[in-house]
């Protein structure tokens, strides 16, 4: 009974550990945690390394970045942003030839001085591809790109909440947390303005 749960158990584990050496290697040192939130406008990531930007904009025939990282200590765990390593993704983004470059340093919830920051890139069609991007690619970013999918897909608020996890229950954007009730709670300017 023992060897027959062991033989079960061992294939199971193997494909979990595969699965995460994938989801870690793959997704975020190599692909940085790339999300295509509307093929052709809007991809989200983590940071690319200054030296592959030009290669990964050209791949994906991006016209402006938004940087969300704002300099840091580098000790903060959701924040951990360097001064140098932003001023080195400036100055690579400042080399490419018809690539905006927009630092919009936020908070993982956004205030209103951010999204109104946002909202200026996102509501100039010149703008567009756009990369939204933070250290990581699954905090600030995936709020960004639920608030994008808001204001210019019309996406259901709770259904753009939910998008940005596979399980959005325990997650950071779980209702009861602050990013959940954020977007949960979110109005947006269509809204507000009663259309």
């Amino acid at each position: 009974m023992m060897k027959k749960i062991i033989r079960i158990l061992i294939p199971i584990l193997l494909i979990g550990v595969l699965l995460w050496a994938k989801s870690y290697f793959y997704d975020y040192k190599i692909n940085h945690n790339l999300k295509v939130i509307s093929e052709g406008k809007v991809y989200k990531s983590g940071v690319i390394p200054p030296d592959d930007i030009a290669n990964f904009v050209k791949e994906h025939n991006i016209k402006s970045i938004i940087d969300l990282r704002f300099p840091g200590t580098g000790d903060d765990v959701n924040n951990p942003e360097i001064p140098v390593e932003l001023v080195a993704e400036k100055e690579a983004a400042a080399k490419i030839k018809g690539l905006n470059y927009f630092n919009i340093g936020s908070d993982q919830v956004p205030k209103p001085e951010n999204l109104e920051a946002f909202f200026k890139v996102m509501d100039n069609p010149a703008n567009y591809p756009v990369l939204i991007h933070c250290f990581h690619g699954v905090g600030r970013a995936e709020m960004y790109s639920a608030i994008y999918r808001i204001e210019y897909e019309n996406w259901d608020k709770d259904e753009a909440r939910e998008e940005t996890r596979l399980l959005t229950k325990f997650s950071s954007f779980d209702l009861g947390k602050p990013k959940g009730d954020f977007l949960h709670n979110y109005v947006s300017r269509k809204e507000k303005a009663g259309k």
